[in-house]
């Protein structure tokens, strides 16, 4: 079994309150579990206005799939999401 993680930071420079903060968090996450059967969470930042941490899982069979579909995740979050990435990380743990 493999577990594969992104973790990112969202900026989110138009926010102007927590409201309107998790709304486009739960947006986002809303889109990427159903378009790529994600598990998705704000794991970070829950206070921040601008800036949220979110965690991304996928178990798979394979590194290489695991990978290939938080990659491309990434590339929807950049066209899709209302805000900018920063420090994003993919990994991957066999079990």
């Amino acid at each position: 079994m493999v577990i594969s993680m992104l973790q990112f930071i969202l900026e989110i420079p138009e926010s102007i309150s927590l409201k309107e903060k998790r709304r486009v968090v739960k947006s986002l996450k809303d889109r990427l579990h159903q378009k790529f059967k994600l598990s998705v969470a704000a794991v970070d930042l829950h206070d921040s206005l601008k800036f949220s941490q979110i965690g991304v899982v996928l178990v798979s069979n394979s590194r290489k799939y695991g990978e290939s579909v938080l990659n491309k995740a990434i590339d929807f979050i950049e066209a899709n999401a209302r805000g900018r990435l920063a420090d994003v990380k993919i990994f991957s743990e066999f079990y």
